[in-house]
Protein backbone atom coordinates (compact mmCIF):
# COMPACT_ATOMS: atom_id res chain seq x y z
CA UNK A 1 0.00 0.00 0.00
CA UNK A 2 1.15 3.48 -1.10
CA UNK A 3 1.80 6.14 1.89
CA UNK A 4 0.34 9.45 0.60
CA UNK A 5 -0.71 12.61 1.75
CA UNK A 6 -4.11 13.79 0.55
CA UNK A 7 -5.04 17.26 0.43
CA UNK A 8 -8.44 18.47 -0.66
CA UNK A 9 -9.34 21.40 -2.97
CA UNK A 10 -12.24 23.22 -3.89
CA UNK A 11 -13.53 24.77 -7.44
CA UNK A 12 -11.44 23.59 -10.61
CA UNK A 13 -9.44 20.32 -10.34
CA UNK A 14 -6.28 20.47 -8.30
CA UNK A 15 -3.88 20.47 -11.34
CA UNK A 16 -5.43 24.15 -11.96
CA UNK A 17 -4.27 25.30 -8.46
CA UNK A 18 -1.18 23.67 -8.71
CA UNK A 19 0.62 27.49 -7.72
CA UNK A 20 -1.09 27.36 -4.67
CA UNK A 21 0.52 24.14 -3.72
CA UNK A 22 4.05 24.75 -4.96
CA UNK A 23 6.04 28.06 -5.82
CA UNK A 24 6.26 28.93 -9.50
CA UNK A 25 9.96 29.91 -8.97
CA UNK A 26 10.49 26.14 -7.45
CA UNK A 27 8.92 25.00 -10.60
CA UNK A 28 11.09 27.00 -13.01
CA UNK A 29 14.47 26.03 -11.35
CA UNK A 30 13.71 22.40 -10.95
CA UNK A 31 12.72 22.39 -14.56
CA UNK A 32 15.91 23.48 -15.77
CA UNK A 33 18.17 21.48 -13.12
CA UNK A 34 16.10 18.72 -14.13
CA UNK A 35 16.76 18.76 -18.09
CA UNK A 36 20.29 19.58 -17.67
CA UNK A 37 20.83 16.67 -15.34
CA UNK A 38 18.48 14.16 -18.12
CA UNK A 39 21.11 15.15 -21.16
CA UNK A 40 24.81 15.05 -19.35
CA UNK A 41 26.38 12.35 -20.07
CA UNK A 42 28.31 12.51 -16.62
CA UNK A 43 26.57 10.19 -14.16
CA UNK A 44 28.58 12.37 -10.72
CA UNK A 45 27.57 15.80 -12.40
CA UNK A 46 23.77 14.34 -12.22
CA UNK A 47 24.20 13.32 -9.16
CA UNK A 48 25.68 16.52 -7.85
CA UNK A 49 22.90 18.32 -9.18
CA UNK A 50 20.39 16.25 -7.33
CA UNK A 51 21.70 15.89 -3.94
CA UNK A 52 22.80 19.53 -3.69
CA UNK A 53 20.26 21.43 -6.08
CA UNK A 54 17.46 19.57 -5.99
CA UNK A 55 17.55 18.20 -2.34
CA UNK A 56 17.64 14.86 -3.17
CA UNK A 57 19.15 11.97 -1.31
CA UNK A 58 21.67 10.14 -3.96
CA UNK A 59 23.84 7.16 -2.36
CA UNK A 60 27.25 6.51 -3.63
CA UNK A 61 27.67 5.27 -7.14
CA UNK A 62 24.11 5.45 -7.73
CA UNK A 63 23.06 5.50 -11.72
CA UNK A 64 20.59 7.78 -13.52
CA UNK A 65 20.55 6.63 -17.10
CA UNK A 66 20.23 9.07 -19.90
CA UNK A 67 16.53 10.39 -20.08
CA UNK A 68 15.24 9.85 -16.47
CA UNK A 69 12.85 11.96 -14.98
CA UNK A 70 12.33 13.07 -11.34
CA UNK A 71 9.85 14.64 -9.80
CA UNK A 72 9.29 18.30 -11.41
CA UNK A 73 7.65 19.52 -7.90
CA UNK A 74 8.71 17.96 -4.93
CA UNK A 75 12.37 16.15 -6.00
CA UNK A 76 12.99 16.25 -2.41
CA UNK A 77 10.85 13.73 -1.85
CA UNK A 78 13.41 10.90 -3.44
CA UNK A 79 15.70 9.27 -1.52
CA UNK A 80 18.19 6.55 -3.26
CA UNK A 81 20.40 4.37 -1.68
CA UNK A 82 23.64 3.42 -2.72
CA UNK A 83 24.80 1.38 -6.11
CA UNK A 84 21.33 1.56 -7.42
CA UNK A 85 20.74 1.89 -11.26
CA UNK A 86 17.57 3.90 -12.42
CA UNK A 87 17.07 2.90 -16.23
CA UNK A 88 16.16 5.12 -19.63
CA UNK A 89 13.61 6.98 -18.99
CA UNK A 90 12.23 6.18 -16.48
CA UNK A 91 10.18 8.28 -14.45
CA UNK A 92 10.06 9.04 -10.53
CA UNK A 93 6.77 10.70 -9.59
CA UNK A 94 6.05 12.10 -6.12
CA UNK A 95 2.44 14.29 -6.77
CA UNK A 96 -0.09 13.07 -8.24
CA UNK A 97 -3.02 16.31 -9.21
CA UNK A 98 -6.58 14.91 -9.38
CA UNK A 99 -10.04 16.06 -9.99
CA UNK A 100 -11.12 16.74 -6.21
CA UNK A 101 -7.52 16.83 -4.64
CA UNK A 102 -3.90 16.53 -4.62
CA UNK A 103 -1.42 14.01 -3.35
CA UNK A 104 2.15 13.60 -2.26
CA UNK A 105 4.62 10.62 -1.51
CA UNK A 106 7.90 9.53 -0.79
CA UNK A 107 9.95 7.62 -3.11
CA UNK A 108 12.17 5.34 -1.21
CA UNK A 109 15.14 3.28 -3.54
CA UNK A 110 17.10 0.79 -1.36
CA UNK A 111 20.87 -0.06 -2.16
CA UNK A 112 21.73 -1.90 -5.42
CA UNK A 113 18.44 -2.12 -6.93
CA UNK A 114 18.06 -2.15 -10.37
CA UNK A 115 15.10 -0.35 -12.36
CA UNK A 116 14.64 -1.03 -16.05
CA UNK A 117 13.90 1.40 -18.64
CA UNK A 118 11.00 2.82 -19.02
CA UNK A 119 9.57 2.04 -15.54
CA UNK A 120 6.84 4.78 -13.30
CA UNK A 121 7.52 4.88 -9.82
CA UNK A 122 4.66 6.18 -8.65
CA UNK A 123 4.13 8.53 -4.98
CA UNK A 124 4.57 6.59 -1.72
CA UNK A 125 6.38 3.51 -2.41
CA UNK A 126 9.29 1.91 -1.41
CA UNK A 127 11.90 -0.01 -3.22
CA UNK A 128 13.41 -2.58 -0.85
CA UNK A 129 17.46 -3.55 -1.16
CA UNK A 130 18.59 -5.63 -3.86
CA UNK A 131 15.25 -5.42 -5.67
CA UNK A 132 14.88 -6.03 -9.42
CA UNK A 133 12.11 -3.76 -11.56
CA UNK A 134 11.55 -4.97 -15.09
CA UNK A 135 11.70 -2.69 -18.00
CA UNK A 136 8.20 -1.16 -18.45
CA UNK A 137 7.18 -1.61 -15.05
CA UNK A 138 4.31 0.55 -13.10
CA UNK A 139 5.46 0.16 -9.64
CA UNK A 140 2.23 1.25 -7.56
CA UNK A 141 2.76 -1.03 -4.27
CA UNK A 142 5.96 -1.54 -2.26
CA UNK A 143 8.65 -4.01 -3.55
CA UNK A 144 9.87 -6.48 -1.42
CA UNK A 145 13.82 -6.72 -0.91
CA UNK A 146 15.16 -8.99 -2.87
CA UNK A 147 12.64 -9.44 -5.22
CA UNK A 148 11.94 -9.31 -9.02
CA UNK A 149 8.87 -7.35 -10.08
CA UNK A 150 7.71 -6.56 -13.52
CA UNK A 151 3.90 -5.37 -15.25
CA UNK A 152 0.99 -3.27 -15.23
CA UNK A 153 -0.57 -3.64 -12.79
CA UNK A 154 3.20 -5.10 -11.60
CA UNK A 155 3.32 -8.35 -10.29
CA UNK A 156 5.90 -10.39 -8.46
CA UNK A 157 7.63 -12.95 -10.42
CA UNK A 158 10.26 -14.17 -7.96
CA UNK A 159 10.62 -13.36 -4.36
CA UNK A 160 13.96 -12.95 -2.49
CA UNK A 161 13.94 -16.53 -2.26
CA UNK A 162 13.46 -17.62 -5.19
CA UNK A 163 15.95 -15.24 -6.45
CA UNK A 164 18.52 -16.59 -4.22
CA UNK A 165 17.84 -20.18 -5.41
CA UNK A 166 18.14 -19.22 -9.20
CA UNK A 167 21.52 -17.27 -8.50
CA UNK A 168 22.81 -20.28 -6.58
CA UNK A 169 21.65 -22.79 -8.79
CA UNK A 170 23.24 -20.64 -11.51
CA UNK A 171 27.22 -20.94 -9.89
Amino acid sequence: MRKLERYPVQGANALWQLYKTVSFYKVLKNFIIIQIARYTPFLAWKNWLYKNLLHMEVGAYTAFALMVMVDLMFPERIKVGTNSVIGYNTTLLTHEYLIKEYRLGNIIIGNEVMIGANSTILPGVTIGDGATVAAGTIVAKDVDAGSFVAGNPMRVVFTAKEMLERKQEAE
